[in-house]
């Protein structure tokens, strides 16, 4: 169990590296691409000092070599203490590194990220528990690096901020440093608790939990206080208006090139089989752990189907309906999908829910026609873009419930999904999973109500394979096969 459990932690941190390198191989190749070579330091810089509310595109605040190296950076970062910290990386250390290196492209720097990252060990010391098993939780409160950017540059200076100019106050910093210290204490906290109230059908747990708290702090620090909300920042950034805010080609290129390694070098470390992937796109991904269950091999493979099943979804969207392209929030939420290919999400279980939204636009075209009035976004608007990775994290229903679970878990989140974001003003970067949590409270006492048979089905099934493993660990020959045989033969027979 040990050596399984290091094999799937070296391949772990090798996907963390892997990931990192790719980001750094593609930004000077990304600066060349859109002639911004000489820049990319400069304009990293520009990304550090800017506030970045939901949804700041980095593309246009520093373009898209410095973007990619700020991803790079921070996932290095990211990948320094998986390795540095005693301890086995797990499918939720990978979780949070995909969901730092995801927000990267809109809302996350090297910056802001810091101090949200460091806090909670303060947490960990104080109660005494092992750095590295909760080093996931140390990278979700990285969801919170707007409100640094916030409190340092633009909440105590108001109308002194000027884009591209750093302007620090006492005041400002005083404030981060208290944010940071409240909120490494409170996090680890919530999070068991948000757990319960969706009943672990959500994966992104943190986003219901954060969001929640991003909605206090942000009511609390602007609208009690009586200061104006923050706004978007508007950008001109000719170079990036020059390809349509759309980095297609590249993306493509980029993508398609990670998820085909993803799935080859899977393959390879899996003994040039398919064995296993079979069986995890057929588990219901409740509470599950693809990687203890089918091992961090078949998980590569599933990144790498998964994440070109998504790549296909936004590109038939995008194609077909009018919205956005291939901006820095797409890139980010492509690789915020991937965040529980190894703990709950694959193609089979995802595909409802993206179904779901295609059954919102529908309903919504057909609404608006009948009463004369056009509609006002698409599947390619960007809330909708990035509201779709997240919803994902309904997987758990789909194996669950069925399919029409989740397409209902689609439909909902998708008419939510843009709406969400003014409760913290845009301030928490998980507002997808925020989002999905709330359907998550919505739908599952319905389906609980409802859909009875279905849980006592499962149970049956708990039952039984309780059952089978106790059978077999207590068998007297060897191996126990001819036992296990026997019992099953006797269950398919309805003996005892």
């Amino acid at each position: 169990m040990k050596t399984w459990q290091a094999d799937n932690s070296r391949i772990i941190n090798g996907i963390a590296l892997g990931f990192s390198l790719a980001f750094f191989i593609a930004a000077p190749i990304g600066a060349v691409y859109t002639g911004e070579w000489g820049s990319v330091f400069s304009n990293w810089y520009r990304i550090l000092i800017t506030p970045s509310p939901l949804v700041t595109d980095y593309f246009a605040v520093g373009g898209l070599g410095s973007t990619l190296f700020n991803a790079g950076v921070c996932g290095i970062f990211c990948f320094l203490f998986m390795i540095l910290l005693k301890g086995e990386s797990r499918s939720n250390t990978l979780a949070g590194y995909f969901l730092v290196v995801a927000h990267c492209f809109y809302g996350l720097n090297l910056l802001n990220m810091i101090p949200c990252f460091l806090a909670p060990f303060l947490y960990l010391r104080y109660a005494k528990l092992d750095f590295k098993r909760n080093l996931h939780i140390c990278m979700f409160a990285t969801s919170f690096g707007p409100f640094v950017s916030e409190f340092l540059f633009r909440y105590t200076t108001r109308d002194a901020f000027i884009f591209g100019t750093a302007c620090f106050s006492a005041s400002g910093v005083l404030l981060s440093i208290v944010f940071c210290l409240m909120m490494g204490f409170i996090i680890p906290a919530i999070l068991p608790g948000a757990s319960a109230w969706h009943k672990g059908y959500n994966l992104y747990n943190g986003g219901l939990a954060f969001g929640i708290f991003g909605f206090f702090v942000y009511n609390f620090m602007y609208r009690t206080m009586g200061i104006t909300p923050p706004g978007k920042i508007v950008i001109s950034n000719e170079i990036y208006a020059s390809f349509h805010q759309n980095y297609k080609l590249f993306a493509n290129c980029l993508f398609l090139t990670i998820f085909l390694s993803c799935f080859l070098i899977g393959f390879w470390l899996n003994g040039k089989k398919l064995h296993g992937l079979s069986h995890l796109v057929t588990d219901t991904g409740f509470q599950s752990d693809f990687a203890e269950k089918y091992g961090m091999p078949v998980c590569l493979m599933n990144i790498g189907l998964y994440g070109t099943v998504f790549l296909l979804y936004l590109n038939l969207v995008i194609r077909y309906t009018s919205g956005a392209g291939f901006t820095g929030p797409t890139f980010g939420v492509i690789l915020a999908a991937l965040t529980f290919t190894a703990m709950g999400q694959h193609p089979r279980n995802v595909l409802p829910i993206i179904f779901g939204y295609q059954c919102l636009y529908l309903v919504t075209l057909f609404l608006c026609h009948a009463n004369g009035r056009e509609v006002t976004w698409s599947l390619s608007t960007q809330s909708y873009i990035n509201g779709v990775a997240f919803a994902t994290g309904l997987s758990p229903l789909v194996g669950h419930y069925g399919i029409r679970a989740g397409i209902a878990a689609g439909f909902l989140c998708a008419s939510m999904c843009s709406s969400t974001s003014a409760l913290h003003g845009g301030l928490v970067l998980y507002n997808g999973g925020f989002t999905a949590g709330i359907t998550a409270l919505i739908l599952v006492p319905i389906l609980q109500h409802y859909c009875s048979g279905t849980r006592e089905k499962m149970k049956d099934e708990k039952l039984y394979m309780q059952d089978l493993i106790a059978l077999v660990q207590n068998a007297p020959t060897a191996d126990g096969q001819g036992w296990k045989k026997k019992y099953i033969g006797k269950r398919k027979k309805g003996g005892n």
